[in-house]
């Protein structure tokens, strides 16, 4: 079923759902209408009864007799008089000799009108309703039979059977017809979308599917695809920017390498000189390495795999690592490099050391290149949220910038974003990295220079001696 086109599927279903329509209203029909024969055919009985009640009281009258047409129609109604113990008083030809009850029936109608149903009787090969009343004559009970006969009733039942029997199939293949084309307009603006959807490619990022307005789910399922288009338009957008700046940023590094060796190579006449050209393309491949493994954890991060090796952290012995590992730039630049930790007794974090110290790194860097003055990191806690700002008297942000400061290869060219060897990467891998352990990394005003902090949640104080001595390390 499954490879039947939809269409079909929807018009068989419609008619399958028809027949079942049209079969349960040709019963209900057909029973309602035989039910309202019966009674009427019952009514006509009751009043017939009545006339020939009064009709058989008069002992000068007799049913056999009897003249007028309007009470007994020949060859369909009859009429019997009986005694209690059925011997037949009177009636009509050719029921005279032939008792039309049994002696049960007999016993019923001698105290109350009693409904019978016999497959023929004497002159008529067919079904007749009977109604047999108590009636009294010159004093004596006797007990009066009416009756019809149900032809009418079947030939009624018969017709209506054949014309439901040729209208019905009518019915339904025009009701097929129509559910066949109604499926067909459905699914037109289906294929719409779908020959829409066929031109679409990376080269046309801008098309979208046509949108029937009806309000239903075709339109609710034509503005689910162009807004999924939409979302991997911006991606790949994102995705062919990230690799313009990737390749503009390697483009640099690697021109000033070969540069550095091509010199090393031809026009270097001493040592010196050759150490010199080599030791510039040292410092370009390190800054390739950094730059490459920057784009590597931003590329994961984006995938939703940035890889993290989980553990407890003190959080003052995670800043006195990064500090020690910039002490001697701080001061080969003239610059303090201060640390605060609060509280005093200690501060505790879930998270990968690596990437904490990456990010760290980074805003230390960050403050020592771009800045000015002291270099202050400081940590403290706040409803369980360790909060790590590292911060410098600098000119600060630019005020356009610092919305932009956490996108990818964003550069502030008044802080000297513009300058050589800023690749735009190290806040961007640092708010990576915040999101990575459930945080968030942000810029705070302050009146002098900028501060960047970032936000751990999870956080506890007062670290355990077993927590210091052993970290507990899970992937």
């Amino acid at each position: 079923m499954s490879r039947v086109p939809i269409r079909l599927r929807v018009a068989a279903g419609f008619a399958v759902a028809m027949a079942l329509v049209l079969t349960a209203t040709g019963v209900l029909l057909y029973g309602r209408l035989g039910d309202d024969l019966e009674r009427a055919l019952d009514q006509d009985l009751k009043l017939r009864a009545q006339d020939l009640s009064q009709l058989v009281q008069d002992p000068a009258e007799s049913l056999a007799r009897e003249p007028s047409a309007r009470l007994i129609e020949r060859g369909e109604s009859f009429a019997q008089l009986l005694t209690p113990g059925g011997h037949v008083v009177d009636a009509t030809p050719p029921l005279r000799a032939h008792a039309l009850l049994d002696a049960r029936s007999l016993r019923s109608a001698a105290s109350r009108p009693t409904w019978g149903n016999l497959p023929q009787i004497p002159g008529l090969d067919e079904g007749v309703r009977l109604l047999a009343t108590p009636v009294s004559r010159g004093g004596r009970k006797l007990i009066l039979v009416v009756g019809a006969t149900a032809e009418n009733r079947a030939e009624a039942l018969r017709s209506l059977r054949t014309e439901l029997l040729i209208v019905g199939p009518v019915a339904l293949l025009l009701a097929t017809g129509l559910g066949y084309l109604l499926a067909g307009a459905g699914l037109r603006t289906v294929d719409a979308m779908r020959a829409r959807a066929e031109r679409i490619s990376a080269d046309e990022p801008g098309e979208r599917l046509p949108v029937p307005p009806t309000g239903d789910e075709l339109e609710r399922l034509g503005t689910t695809l162009n807004e999924m288009l939409g979302r991997l338009q911006s991606a790949l957008e994102r995705e062919r920017e990230f690799v313009a700046e990737a390749g503009h940023e390697l483009r640099t590094p690697l021109a000033l390498m070969r540069a550095e060796l091509d010199y090393a190579l031809h026009y270097a006449r001493t040592e010196a000189e050759l150490r010199a050209a080599i030791r510039t393309a040292s410092e370009e491949t390190d800054r390739l390495v950094a730059l490459s493994q920057a784009l590597l954890l931003i590329a994961s991060s984006d995938r939703g795999r940035l890889a993290l090796r989980w553990e407890t952290i003190d959080v003052g012995d995670l800043i006195e690592g990064v500090r020690a590992r910039f002490a001697w730039r701080a001061e080969e630049l003239g610059r303090p490099l201060s640390v605060v930790v609060e509280p005093p007794g200690g501060l505790r974090v879930r998270g990968d050391r690596l990437r904490l110290e990456q990010a760290l790194g980074n805003l230390v860097d960050n403050g020592l290149r771009h800045g000015a003055g002291e270099v202050r990191v400081e940590a403290g806690l706040d409803d369980a949220v360790c909060s790590i700002g590292v911060s410098d008297e600098g000119a600060g942000f630019d005020a356009a910038f610092a919305p932009l400061a956490f996108e990818r290869f964003s550069r502030d060219r008044g802080r000297g974003g513009g300058g050589a060897g800023g690749s735009g990467l190290g806040l961007a891998i640092v708010q990576t990295i915040a999101q990575a352990h459930g945080g968030a990394a942000e810029i705070v005003g302050r009146p002098v220079g900028v501060e960047v902090v970032l936000r751990l949640p999870g956080a506890v104080g007062e670290i355990a001696a077993a927590d210091r001595a052993a970290p507990v390390v899970s992937s």
